[in-house]
């Protein structure tokens, strides 16, 4: 609640006459209770001057965040310090100006102790190091701030964090001590930018795969400003950070709590599937038992426009908002809302064979559809494909069925697992202990330091452990653009196994136990919150588990009803 916030007497001392492009109270104003209106910072333009010096601000705020011993112990209510002084620097006339504000800023803080015991840091046993070089620039840190920072640096806490813990046993971060401020009401610069501000922060320190954004991340920090910043209203505000989110690339990482303001809008879509085939939008499937009449449209048609607009048109519009790690899986999930928007008639056309038609359809309440989440074969959990095959798919596994299932499986020259889905249960060790003849690493971790934030230390390997009644035929793994996380955790294991194949195409490349993220607003999102490495220490983020046999659908394949895929995986099992 914004009402708890305690604010220090200190910031006011802070506070200068505000700039023509900056509105704030006389700070004198400002109290406990006053907070409960928000941050009262209101912005109708930044200048390169004020960019550049939040950003310098964000930085420095973030340090000191994770690496002051009077933040680090719980003792200022941080948020609050950055709204206090955010007036001062939007108000400073030059970059000197706004770094000797962040020197009386943390100086207030009060002086840092040599440290006793000091943190270590052994880089041979770090997969990803702090990113601290930014402390040596001289283009960005005048002598003075660099000198500060650097002596909190050198006597930082051991071990010592306020804003941040690590699960136990899993051991990705928490940020339970994050407020959201649900009741803040838009527009609202102060906390637009204290929201920026956490969430790049985080990712800054606590994202294990932040090596692998393949953006220069100070950068999306500049260019992310303005637009969070200077957003008037809740929704504008969303979408700014939406598109902050997808820069991370991480499937994982979405806006959740606003995935309704992400293009394309509205509560209806045509009862179809829309799956990306052969790179051509293709109707896949039914979405009830009238769909097909009431749409005329047939599976292995292909969309080439909505609404008039090109499909490759909409596609280039929408993608700055949808997160993912890679290619496939943000088609994948544009294809999912693609025929979605405003409820009743769209025009569309949609080429069936060689002929393109013009049709005019109805959407449809997507609440009242079954909106698919697997690409597996229907029915039964376990079935026999032929005497000699056997077929056991994860998304209604139990882990206590497995070993009848395996006692069933024990005949045949082959068992297809598939993945094509998300794991209804936890079964990397319970059935992967089948496919193995000795002890077998399959994944280490990496988690992060709380002693050097932005650091991410090597874990030890996990192995399977063979069963008593192993199985001995050829196991096929089916894998493509809906396996993600626990999904190609589950096929790292089982592709371990000797007689192991992977079968498919490129997974949605995000393992890792997720850790969830408040901000302001009530807003949520998430990042992958631990690394995940082959044994060899080969990544997997935004690769995705790398299949032996690439078999994709085919239009003519979704056309004729049949699953090409598991198709490869039977020929493969009989083939010699």
């Amino acid at each position: 609640m914004l009402k708890n916030l305690v604010r220090s007497a200190f910031l006011c001392t802070l506070f200068t006459a505000p700039v023509a492009l900056v509105q704030a109270d006389p700070p004198a104003a400002m109290s406990e209770h006053d907070l409960d209106t928000g941050s009262r910072i209101k912005l109708q333009a930044l200048s390169a001057l004020q960019v550049e010096s939040l950003a310098l601000t964000a930085r420095v705020w973030g340090f000191l965040k994770y690496h002051h011993p009077a933040v680090t112990s719980g003792a200022r209510q941080w948020d609050l310090d950055l709204l206090g002084v955010l007036p001062a620097i939007l108000a400073a006339g030059s970059r000197d100006e706004a770094q000797a504000l962040l020197q009386r800023w943390i100086g207030t803080l009060g002086p840092v102790a040599d440290c006793n015991p000091c943190a270590s840091l052994d880089r041979q046993a770090y997969q990803l190091l702090p990113n601290l070089k930014w402390l040596d620039d001289t283009r960005l840190l005048g002598p003075a701030l660099r000198e500060d920072l650097h002596r909190i640096h050198r006597n930082r806490s051991p071990g010592t964090q306020h804003y941040v813990r690590l699960a136990p046993g899993v051991q990705n971060p928490v940020f339970d001590r994050e407020l959201e401020y649900k009741e803040l009401r838009f527009p609202d610069a102060g906390f637009q930018l204290l929201s920026l501000f956490r969430l790049w922060n985080i990712v800054e320190y606590w994202a294990p795969y932040r090596d692998r954004i393949d953006e220069d991340w100070d950068k999306v920090l500049r260019e992310s400003i303005a637009p969070v910043a200077l957003a008037q209203d809740r929704a504008s505000h969303e979408l700014a950070m939406l598109a902050l989110v997808a820069r991370i690339h991480d499937t994982h990482t979405n806006l959740w709590s606003s995935l309704h303001v992400r293009p394309p809008r509205g509560q209806c879509q045509l009862p179809v599937r829309v799956r990306f085939v052969e790179g051509r939008a293709t109707v896949s499937a039914y979405l009830g038992e009238d769909a097909a009449a009431a749409t005329g449209l047939k599976t292995g048609d292909t969309i080439e426009s909505i609404g008039g607009l090109p499909v490759d048109t909409l596609l280039q519009s929408w993608k700055p908002y949808f997160a993912a790690s890679n290619e496939p899986t943000r088609l994948r999930d544009m294809a999912a809302v693609l025929t979605k928007g405003e409820c009743g008639p769209v025009q569309l056309a949609a080429r069936q064979g060689g002929a393109l038609r013009e049709m005019r359809l109805a959407r449809v309440p997507r609440k009242d559809l079954k909106l698919p989440t697997t690409n597996d074969r229907a029915g039964e959990t376990f079935q026999l494909l032929g005497e000699d095959v056997a077929y056991l798919k994860l998304s209604s596994i139990k882990s206590a069925d497995i070993p009848g299932y395996m006692a069933r499986a024990a005949h045949t020259r082959g068992l297809i697992v598939d993945i094509r889905n998300y794991p209804s249960d936890f079964v990397p060790f319970a059935l992967g202990q089948y496919f193995v003849d000795k002890p077998t690493p399959f994944v280490r971790f990496t988690v992060g330091d709380l002693s050097n934030p932005g650091g991410f230390r090597w874990g030890k390997e996990l192995s399977l452990y063979p069963q008593a009644a192993r199985y001995t035929g050829k196991l096929m793994i089916l894998v493509d653009d809906i396996s993600q996380s626990q999904s190609e955790y589950t096929a790292m294991a089982l592709r371990a196994g000797p007689r192991a194949k992977v079968i498919g195409s490129t997974t949605a490349g995000a393992d890792g136990n997720a850790s969830w993220i408040p901000l302001p607003g009530g807003l949520r999102t998430m990042i992958s919150g631990i690394g995940v490495f082959y044994p060899d220490k080969r990544p997997t983020q935004r690769i995705g588990i790398v299949p032996d046999i690439d078999v994709k659908p085919t239009i003519e394949g979704i056309r004729a009803g049949r699953d090409e895929v598991l198709e490869a995986a039977v020929a493969e099992i009989r083939r010699d």
